[in-house]
């Protein structure tokens, strides 16, 4: 094939798993400041398949034809002019331009190169393309915006996911006492994580569990149950809920202020730096990545159907080198 062309997943449409599809396309050349990334592994979202569905960031990547995906782990290609930070040969991943399309579900990608970081020395391509959006969501929620201290109370909503299992374990880093909310038979396993408390969401409504809580990760959001709504109950005084999947309406604002509590939005954003932190502490042994399942390109639509059955443990990724 000519390397000028490369595979890439596009969708033309919006909808279901079979707008997804495999076709070659031009590769991208790196810009000044940019390096061309070769994807080993690219880790999946929640945001992908509503994305691809037409939510999610449908509204910032545009009518398609696009190409999803924002997690990467790969081997630096080429490095454009100006880049003294990487090398071609060296081993990154990152989550390149979120919100604006990264197009990670391709052999080839893109990005400014301090968006991206040494792949952490412990992981294989597959466990480091699960970490980035997963990890520096977790990181961003946890550290720069709760700035969780030692000894305060976290509960972490739908623990055993992507980004859940992530917020427990830089929680628990940080020296605070950690609820996680998950089905039971995850229970074993996040308390392996660090968690202090699990509470079984299938039987047990969190706020008649537990109280007094400083922060709320809160990753389910009032789409589902009213899950941040409810939050609100469990926070002691001033305490802050971190709404994640789906922000803050201005019913939950109002019920936030009239509780004495603080909520605030959450998004994500590219930063290389947190990525090297965190890959310190995965090869110092301090953080464990989950990848559930992979999944070659060729079998992307698969691999959007089984993440939207939900109950996903960690991370689903996608395969593109043998």
């Amino acid at each position: 094939m000519s390397a000028e062309t490369m595979r890439a997943v596009v969708q033309d449409g919006f909808g279901g798993p079979e707008v997804l599809r495999v076709q070659r396309v031009p590769r991208p050349v790196p810009l000044p400041t940019e390096v061309l990334v070769r994807v080993h592994a690219a880790g999946i979202n929640p945001v992908d398949w509503k994305s691809r569905a037409g939510g999610g960031m449908a509204g910032v990547l545009g009518e398609p034809p696009f190409t999803l995906g924002w997690d990467v782990s790969g081997v630096v290609e080429e490095a454009g002019f100006g880049v003294t930070t990487l090398k071609p040969g060296d081993e990154v991943y990152g989550m390149p331009w979120f919100p604006r399309a990264a197009n990670a579900y391709a052999e080839y990608v893109t990005a400014p190169a301090r968006q991206f970081a040494r792949k952490p020395a412990a992981l294989d391509h597959v466990h480091a393309a699960a970490v980035p959006l997963a990890a520096l969501t977790a990181w961003q929620a946890v550290v720069d915006t709760a700035h969780v201290q030692a000894g305060q109370r976290v509960l972490v909503t739908a623990a055993a996911g992507g980004v859940g299992h992530f917020a427990v374990q830089f929680a628990r880093h940080r020296g605070a006492h950690v609820i996680a909310t998950a089905s039971a038979a995850r229970h074993a396993w996040l308390k392996e994580l660090g968690a202090d408390e699990t509470i079984d969401y299938t039987t047990t409504r969190f706020e008649d569990a537990t109280a007094g809580v400083d922060v709320v990760i809160d990753l389910v959001g009032d789409g589902h149950d009213r899950t941040s709504t409810r939050s609100l109950k469990v926070l002691r005084p001033g305490g802050l809920l971190v709404a994640v999947p789906a922000g803050v309406s201005p019913e939950l604002a109002g019920a936030a202020e009239a509780a004495g509590v603080r909520a605030t939005p959450f998004l994500v954003e590219p930063d290389g730096a947190a990525l090297t932190t965190i890959a310190g502490l995965i090869d110092a042994g301090r953080v464990a990545v989950e990848v559930e399942e992979t999944f070659p390109l060729e079998e992307v639509a698969e691999a959007h159907t089984r993440g939207e059955a939900g109950r996903t443990r960690g991370k689903l990724v996608l395969t593109l080198t043998d």
